[in-house]
């Protein structure tokens, strides 16, 4: 049996949008310390979300806030059981293109140091010293030329 593809969706739901957060507090509060009241913030309601699905099973989430012809990626989270079978990428690739489709200039987000070598995979690049965001060690990342990402047609 090969394995399922990933699916990602833009949520249209307050359904949709709890799963997403649901994700988010597993992974950011539930394993990493992250305080729940800084997890779910005001960005939330300015955001287009994405879930990625696993078949019927809801798996990863990020979003993509829109502002001032910058795009922001950021609250990316993958099921730890999960991880390591494309899920992110796909994510990533979905927010990307959301990004060009709004003709940003730019592309940012902040990773968490340890995972610094996937955003670079993708094409972007550190911009700027380490920095501590909810108390984990981060570096702002930007993506140099939209291009070098392979984007999916979904």
């Amino acid at each position: 049996m090969r394995p399922r593809r990933t699916r990602v969706k833009k949520l249209g739901t307050r359904r949709e949008l709890n799963k997403a957060f649901s994700i988010r507090l597993r992974v950011f509060v539930g394993e990493q310390g992250v305080p729940r009241e800084i997890e779910l913030d005001s960005d939330d309601s300015r955001a287009i979300h994405y879930l990625a699905f696993i078949g019927d099973r809801a798996v990863g989430t990020t979003r993509v806030l829109i502002q001032r012809g910058e795009a922001k990626i950021g609250r990316m989270a993958v099921l730890k059981s999960y991880r390591g079978r494309g899920v992110g990428r796909a994510l990533l690739r979905r927010a990307v293109s959301r990004a060009r489709k709004n003709d940003v200039r730019a592309i940012i987000l902040h990773a968490q140091v340890p995972v610094i070598g996937f955003y670079e995979k993708m094409g972007f690049r550190c911009v700027g010293r380490t920095f501590a965001e909810a108390g984990i060690p981060h570096r702002k990342m930007t993506l140099t030329r939209v291009d070098q990402v392979a984007v999916d047609n979904q």
